[in-house]
């Protein structure tokens, strides 16, 4: 049996117990475990075993991700969205279009705490629709924002997908937090803008609501200001070299609980219940780990990720199209994946082709970061395009009385503001790399 053959069996053993409804995590650790006994043995196996648990679970970098998931959990027992919806509305709610546009920027403000796609689309459904509805917005504008809105916390740092990736790519979590950040805020932006544009042509969808007075921002401001703090005085932290990832996660997991408590928007009860949603996403994230781990160990002996990279690199097609077939692959794996099983599925195969193209006279590691970027950028699209986009299943989840179809058809012009952002970084690796300057 050739190398290639033997890759192949491996990947089809793992799509086939997925598609029995093994947990990822085991599917990936059976089939790499058994692909690599059939190409080295099964001592060699047991011999690579002893080690892994620790190979693994030992490095430091990976206690960032417990730390940022308590610090969204607080953030979400403690009401945070709500208070960031209201002073987002309160400044943009007068405007066409206003609330659907609060939504979002609340939604990227929420998600640089939560740092998940998927929680941040669900929080703020239930905080912003029934607003929305109050003031007659179509289910189809309503609805949509919020779930493009979501897929901000899969980019916005700090986004716990961009975490493992950077562990994945032994890349920098700090320059790609930094390299994010310009991204994110263009996403943002365009969103907005097509909110804009929504209403200018659709008049009726969205209903007006009075312009707030000077004493009610100034108490908005108020209200939001100290979790503002808290993110400013992660990222300053962290970008400016003052402590690492690790412990400005640890800075603002403290800082959220501290001012939930100070509040009193936290009770005792309450932040002993986050504890458990903590420990079983981690949990969950660090068994896929392991799995991906196992699995990527038996693709790397079979040389195929290798071979594909030498091979991709000998063809006389320009890169960016190559780059641009893998960004399509992972737009269409989002429709039936979650982001981090297309991520662990397709980054030890892309990856290394992806270095070895030569890309705008981008070094190695400019390469990774910015192909990191491109690669979440696509997964973001992957959560909302039909037709299973989650983000879109779990605001209608909320939303129970609208039609799944009524969403798509909502998203779709935001789907064509993400392919613009797509295009954009693909062509111009500036707009993402330009952060890293700042990075000490």
């Amino acid at each position: 049996m050739t190398n290639l053959e033997s890759a192949g069996l491996i990947l089809a053993g793992m799509l086939a117990l997925i598609a029995l409804r093994v947990p990822i995590g085991a599917a990936m650790f059976v089939a790499g475990a058994a692909g690599y006994v059939a190409l080295v043995g099964q001592s060699a196996l047991l011999a690579y075993l002893k080690g892994l648990l620790w190979a693994r679970f030992s490095v430091y970098d990976l206690s960032v991700i417990p730390l940022f998931l308590l610090m969204g959990q607080f953030a979400s027992a403690a009401g945070f969205s709500r208070t960031l919806f209201q002073a987002a509305n309160t400044f943009m709610g007068h405007r066409p279009g206003g609330v659907a546009m609060a939504s979002i920027v609340a939604c990227m403000a929420f998600g640089s705490i939560c740092g998940s796609s998927v929680a941040t689309a669900a929080t703020m459904s239930q905080v912003a629709l029934p607003e929305m509805k109050r003031l007659n917005y179509s289910d189809r504008l309503a609805t949509a924002s919020l779930a493009v809105g979501g897929t901000l916390g899969i980019l916005i740092p700090p986004s716990v997908i961009l975490i493992i990736y950077a562990l994945l790519a032994e890349q920098s979590i700090v320059k790609l937090f930094a390299a994010a950040l310009v991204p994110g805020i263009v996403a943002a932006s365009l969103y907005l803008v097509t909110v804009r544009i929504y209403v200018h042509f659709a008049p009726g969808q969205a209903g007006l609501q009075p312009r707030a007075g000077a004493e009610e921002r100034l108490a908005a401001v108020r209200a939001a200001w100290p979790i503002a703090a808290i993110f400013l005085v992660i990222f300053v932290g962290i970008y400016g070299g003052y402590f690492t990832a690790t412990e400005g996660a640890a800075v603002g997991t403290v800082a959220t609980l501290g001012l939930g408590l100070g509040r009193r928007q936290l009770d005792w009860p309450a932040v002993a219940h986050c504890f458990l949603p903590t420990a079983q996403a981690t949990a969950m994230i660090l068994t896929v780990l392991l799995g991906a781990n196992m699995m990527n160990t038996a693709l790397a002996v079979s040389q195929v990720p290798a071979d594909m990279a030498a091979w991709i690199a000998g063809l006389e097609v320009p890169p960016l199209l190559i780059v641009a077939g893998f960004l399509a692959s992972f737009i269409l794996l989002g429709c039936v994946l979650d982001e981090l099983a297309m991520m662990l599925l397709l980054l030890p195969i892309l990856l290394p082709s992806i270095l070895a193209l030569e890309l705008f006279g981008l070094s190695l590691e400019q390469k990774a970061i910015w192909f990191g970027i491109l690669m979440l950028i696509a997964i973001g699209i992957g959560l909302v395009a039909p037709p299973i986009g989650l983000n879109v299943y779990v605001v209608a989840n909320i939303a129970r009385t609208v039609q799944t179809g009524e969403i798509y058809r909502g998203v779709l012009p935001f789907l064509a503001a993400d392919f613009v952002r797509l295009t954009l970084i693909l062509l111009l690796p500036q707009i993402t790399l330009w952060a890293l300057r700042f990075v000490r």
